[in-house]
């Protein structure tokens, strides 16, 4: 496995797979041909069904800097991933100076067709199954077997990534207004914060975990920075339960940086063996990876054991198993945003039903992340990111369904 540092990546919403990868492979295809008077992209796929709305035109012409244009192929689909790009460069005769497949296949990252991207693997284990073994066999816990293998220079940048998270939190709660888009959603994080500070002891928690996700959910849906958890439509779920146990609890930087370390070698095992692309298997490999990160993450704060752990992790992506990708308009709004509220609590609750536990429990978290792949690519493309199926089709003017 990659270093997680390649998980969590600091940038500008609202989609890490539409915007952050595109910009990416524009940056690159630019620097290889700089002298190149236009470009043409086309865009396959989820890419061209969700583009306009996750900004994916905006933010490659932005990249490219010169005349360039935007070929959308909703029927066509490459095949090596769901958000498939070809680039083309042109000379000032339109001579065409050469053209590049490539793919962004979730998380800000990218390959292309000839895997000339190369990846610098520096885990030599790829499953929970082997990182428990190794943990029983040598001691430790899960943050310490990912500081043992990447160092102190991680620990320097999840410092940096837990600033951008609270940054985001700070500002989505200060925020207020309208989303940009059609659907006119009005921002809700700085009046459940509000709320929060009014509640009753019972629904306390509950409603500042609402407060943070919404916060964040809400500055990435306006291009806001962000930092990938391991997406950008999933990025408001983890520092929302951290930001809770921190400001609330008292759990100190340096308890929440081995929390990120943790939760990122969580993450990295569904990237690894399934994927965290919505274009590829829905909202359970975004919303429901986050989870289960923050869920471990939790488990950890709260003492748990690498068996508690490891159960929290497994349920919280458990349960979200089949969730579709649907966004109307092809907005990181509607559903994107409360899911990453709902899905903070459920990792919260997760955290919590593991602690109480002795960590046992009957389906491992590598047989989960294997159902969820096997799931992800068992549902049709409209439930994957194309804005052609499930709640998509009912936004912007539909009429309610006749009961």
């Amino acid at each position: 496995m990659e270093s997680i540092k390649n998980l969590y990546k600091i940038g500008n919403g609202p989609s890490s797979s539409h915007t952050l990868g595109p910009k990416k492979a524009a940056e690159i295809f630019v620097d290889k041909y700089p002298n190149a008077e236009s470009f043409k992209v086309y865009l396959y796929g989820s890419l061209a069904n969700t583009g306009k709305g996750h900004l994916t035109d905006y933010i490659i012409i932005k990249t490219l800097a010169k005349p360039t244009e935007i070929i959308w192929e909703y029927k066509v689909e490459l095949p090596m991933h769901p958000n498939g790009m070809k680039f083309e460069a042109f000379d000032n005769s339109s001579l065409k100076l050469g053209e590049w497949e490539v793919y962004s296949v979730g998380g800000g990252e990218i390959i292309d067709k000839d895997n000339d991207i190369k990846k610098e693997k520096i885990y030599n284990v790829s499953s929970m199954a082997n990182i428990l073994s190794h943990l029983e066999e040598n001691g430790g816990t899960f943050w310490e077997f990912v500081y043992e293998t990447e160092g102190d220079e991680l620990i320097a940048y999840l410092k940096t990534v837990w600033q951008a998270m609270k940054n985001a939190i700070k500002r989505g709660l200060e925020n207020d207004g309208t989303l940009p888009g059609v659907l006119k959603l009005r921002r809700k994080a700085s009046a459940y914060n509000i709320k929060g500070k009014m509640q009753n002891k019972f629904a306390e928690d509950s409603t500042f975990l609402f407060a943070y996700a919404l916060a964040v959910s809400e500055e990435n849906a306006s291009a806001g920075e962000v930092v990938t958890a391991p997406t950008c439509g999933s990025s408001g779920i983890l520092p929302s339960v951290l930001y809770l146990l921190h400001k609330k609890y008292k759990f100190s930087d340096n308890s929440i940086i081995k929390a990120l370390a943790t939760a990122g070698l969580v993450g990295n095992l569904i990237k690894e063996n399934a994927s965290i692309s919505g274009a590829e298997v829905g909202c359970q490999g975004e919303v429901g990876s986050a989870c289960s990160m923050g869920a471990a993450a939790v488990t950890q704060l709260l003492g748990g054991t690498i068996y508690q752990i490891e159960s929290a992790a497994s349920s919280g992506l458990e349960h979200h198993l089949g969730l579709t990708c649907d966004p109307i308009a092809g907005l990181v709004q509607i559903p994107c945003i409360e899911r990453n509220a709902f899905a903070a609590q459920r990792a919260y609750n997760s955290a919590l039903y593991a602690i109480h536990s002795d960590g046992r429990h009957l389906v491992p978290f590598d047989n989960v992340v294997e159902v969820m792949k096997t799931t992800g690519h068992d549902l049709p493309s409209l439930y994957r990111e194309t804005s052609l199926g499930g709640l998509a089709t009912m936004g912007l003017n539909k009429p309610p369904l006749k009961r």
